[in-house]
């Protein structure tokens, strides 16, 4: 990646070794699919026809110089490409996107140059054949192109980030974001992930600016040389911050790119959430140095093993440089979970998929390639052993260092450290989409306990109906209450059912499966199981990931229908006593889901009343201010009850923010950054047009990105249809970093039913200019998801299907495919729970429940 910044005289030299090509960063100024076809059971999006590049022409090096110019947002290109001539041929085609090529020649070596005659364009394909006078002979060569782009404003490829200085100045940086075929936007290239070559290049910048490019992380660079045995292979590495960056991150081999957020740390405003954000963003890109960059996979079907792996090992570096964060019990809420709800669906798909045509990549940029994909590498992991997988992830790198891998490659390299059916096992998580649902019973036999498993696929429209049931290779971990926090025994579940025998157990000692959670099964037991479990929640002696992870099965049990929700709302009160944050965390999501789908109910008031019953006992116990003794985690569950208990209008937390929000404005007493959150969004919920005013002349006044994406974040809270209205418009504002749209009308969505409804007519009367904002990145399929997933009404999924049939969105199919499947869902699960749902909570209230 290039960083550059302006000087008719400076060019900036640079030998790069990595994947093809590397992403450029240039900060250049002070002054970054297919229709909708159908909403049936698992359709899945039509294939477009695509073919890889030829292979009769490939690059040895590339010698590239840009010189960009930041008035008129271009930019010139001169190439010098070494090639090699594998097959005699009169054309070499090449990926080429939204670039103008001026001339083109090739000259064999120790010959004489022959220009080619004509450039045909394949913009569907992205591609560009440049054709010859005469047949190119086997052989090396030099290919030589000039051509001219444009700066643009998608934040993808070479493109144009507008920032302020300190001084009220605007300016701008010219930077790059290539992942995942967006090098072809910078320079005529042979953009594939198992093309590799080497790089020289040259940046034409003003002399009073800055250039960087690939080739501080103090604590993460040596966990990773110490974990996987091979050094880093670059001298440097710079880390550096863009103003305008679509994904959170992107990790060029020695100079990684952040979006502000998840980079730059202020001690004095910077929240817990962001500390942690930032350490877990670090751990991801600096591990792809190793898994990504030093071994690349082969093609876009891998792309699992550079996201999911380094999923799973950011969350292993945190754990082991924070070991005070208790970072793996958040992984389960954060990524383990959110995959289980995706890969429930129709809709979902394998962790490797097949990817031809480049609109296709953007879609598996979700969360089975990178959270369910750290949830299986951490499933093998736990499997395999620490030791022995060490040893096989050091034969891996070691062995394809400079080279390509496929997934086969990772799994040969595990089964030999380990002695393990490694292929075997993996091939049923990653070949096929989904996840089993283990159901559970028990019989006491004398002195021991008999239990009877069988697996099914989970789907979140209930119980398995196809005829043919897929089955996994399940590792099953299974604990007892004699030893909550070690397995008493590890299993190999092969087949679709088993009879297990548990030794010495007695009659009144609880059973549980998937230890620590890390199974990526949900489990169901039988009801004198579950009811032995439930004291375990209230006296805690279940530990705390396995206290998440029994609430979240039943949670999920209910949205299909398999069990009550009811029955889940009453497991819910027995957490009075929970002092865990990420338990917190996953029972305030779940709730959260719930209100939701009870806002389209004449009883939403209820659950925010049965919101305040479960939260109110620990906010007592926490207060406001942070006492001696508490760390990082009472500080996030100290912002995430208050947030929650503000939201639900608990009238004692409401009175406190708004004298405490007061006092903030006038500058009597700053609040500290872990009550922002929580207090803004109180204040906004309940408050009026004055409050909203005085939340964008804070964002107005903030020059931390952190602060203007915290208020951003809350904004649609607002309840008044004009102000969600204002809102909306503030969102496509200049105020607003391209970027940062999305979570502001996502919010909007999400923040009652009135804003759900606005938020949906916002996106279809101004779809074009957010369409063309985004240019069919991931974005565009985050706030289509964030936008619409909320609505549980039928005729809802029809009307997005016909928007997105007659407003095709290629890169966003299978999100709008999945949002429509959970709109039908929503509304089934309405229909068939919400009666029961309004009798508890009026009976609740008649009769309300002890402590």
């Amino acid at each position: 990646m290039w960083l550059a910044a302006a000087a008719p005289s400076l060019a900036r030299r640079l030998l790069f070794l990595g994947p093809p090509p590397p992403p450029l960063l240039l900060l250049l100024s002070r002054s970054s699919r297919r229709r909708l076809h159908s909403l049936g059971r698992a359709a899945m999006p039509e294939k477009r026809p695509f073919e890889r590049l030829p292979a009769d022409v490939s690059p040895i090096n590339y010698s590239l110089c840009l010189k960009p110019d930041l008035l008129d947002f271009t930019f010139e290109g001169k190439l010098e490409a070494a090639a090699q001539v594998r097959q005699a041929t009169n054309q070499i085609v090449m990926n080429c996107a939204d670039i103008d090529i001026i001339t083109a020649s090739y000259a064999p070596e120790g010959d004489e140059e022959i220009h080619a005659t004509g450039f045909n364009y394949q913009n569907e394909d992205e591609k560009v054949t440049l054709s010859f006078p005469s047949t190119l002979q086997t052989g090396t060569g030099t290919l030589k192109i000039d051509f001219v782009g444009e700066l643009n404003d998608k934040m993808k490829g070479f493109y144009r980030s507008k920032y302020t200085t300190p001084s009220g100045e605007v300016r701008y940086a010219a930077v790059t974001q290539f992942e995942a075929t967006d090098a072809r936007r910078a320079f005529p290239c042979w953009d594939e992930p198992a093309i590799k070559a080497t790089f020289d290049i040259s940046l034409v910048v003003p002399k009073d600016r800055v250039a960087l490019s690939n080739m501080v992380a103090a604590k993460t660079l040596p966990f990773y040389k110490d974990y996987f045995n091979v050094p880093y292979p670059l001298p440097k590495i710079d880390l550096i911050a863009i103003a305008d960056f679509a994904a959170g991150a992107m990790e060029n081999w020695g100079l990684v790119t952040y979006r502000e957020t998840a980079l730059l740390i202020d001690p004095k405003n910077s929240c817990s959430s962001s500390r942690q954000w930032v350490a877990l963003v670090v751990g991801h890109e600096l591990a792809h140095q190793w898994f990504g960059n030093l071994v690349t996979m082969e093609w876009w079907t891998h792309l699992w093993l550079n996201e999911g792996f380094a999923s799973w090992i950011e969350y292993l570096c945190v754990d082991h440089c924070f070991p005070e964060y208790d970072i793996w019990t958040q992984f389960v809420s954060a990524d383990y979970t959110r995959a289980q709800e995706l890969d429930a669906l129709d809709n979902s798909h394998p962790i490797e998929v097949s990817v031809g045509h480049p609109s296709e990549v953007d879609e598996i940029f979700d969360a089975i390639s990178y959270s369910k994909g750290a949830s299986v590498i951490r499933m093998l992991h736990d499997y395999i052993g620490d030791k022995d997988f060490k040893k096989g992830m050091n034969m891996y790198l070691t062995k394809f260092q400079q080279k390509n891998a496929a997934t086969e490659d990772l799994w040969e390299s595990l089964e030999n450290a380990s002695g393990k059916p490694i292929a075997a096992v993996m091939n049923t998580w990653t070949k096929q989409m989904g996840f089993p649902l283990i159901y559970v019973e028990a019989e006491q036999v004398e002195d021991d306990r008999l239990l009877r498993l069988s697996q099914r696929k989970f789907c979140a429209s209930g119980p398995y109906a196809g005829e043919d049931c897929p089955q996994w290779m399940v590792p099953i971990t299974i604990s007892t209450s004699e030893d909550p926090n070690h397995a008493k025994l590890k299993i190999l579940m092969d087949k679709p059912d088993m009879n297990v025998v548990l030794k010495n157990v007695k009659p009144d000692q609880w059973v549980k499966l998937n230890l620590g959670t890390v199974g990526f099964y949900r489990t169901q037991y039988s009801s004198a199981m579950l009811e032995s479990l439930l004291p375990g929640i209230r006296d805690l002696s279940l530990p705390p990931v396995d206290r998440l992870g029994l609430q979240n099965d039943l949670f999920s049990l209910a949205r299909a229908g398999i069990i009550s929700t009811v029955e889940v709302l009453k497991v819910m009160e027995a957490f009075v006593n929970e002092p865990n944050y990420t338990v917190w965390s996953d029972l305030s999501c779940n709730l959260g889901i719930l209100s939701t789908l009870l806002s389209h109910t004449d009883f939403y008031e209820e659950i925010q009343e049965f919101v305040k019953d479960v939260f109110s006992p620990i906010g007592e116990r926490l207060g406001w201010d942070p006492k001696p003794g508490e760390g990082h985690l009472d500080a996030l569950l100290r912002g995430l009850v208050l947030g929650k208990l503000g939201k639900a209008g608990h009238k004692a937390t409401l009175e406190e923010a708004r004298r405490r929000f007061k006092d903030h404005v006038e500058g009597k007493q700053i609040l500290s950054a872990d009550l922002r959150s929580p207090v803004y969004l109180t204040v906004l919920k309940h408050g009026d047009g004055t409050t909203l005013d005085i939340m964008l002349k804070l964002h107005k006044q903030a020059d931390m990105q952190e602060e203007k994406n915290r208020i951003e974040r809350v904004l649609g809270a607002t309840l008044s249809p004009e102000l969600i209205q204002k809102v909306l418009t503030f969102a496509l504002s200049e105020e607003v970093r391209p970027q940062d749209t999305v979570s502001v009308i996502g919010g909007v969505a999400g923040g009652s039913k009135h804003g759900r409804k606005a938020a949906w007519k916002f996106i279809k009367d101004n779809w074009e200019e957010l369409y063309n904002r985004y240019q069919g990145g991931f974005l565009i399929s985050r706030l289509i998801k964030l936008s619409v997933e909320g609505f549980a009404v039928d005729k809802m999924a029809g009307e997005v299907k016909a928007f997105f049939e007659s407003h095709p969105a290629p890169s966003a199919e299978r999100t709008i495919q999945q949002c429509c499947e959970n709109i039908l869902l929503n509304a089934a699960w309405l229909k068939r729970d919400a009666e029961s749902i309004h009798q508890y909570l009026l009976q609740r209230k008649a009769s309300p429940p002890t402590a």
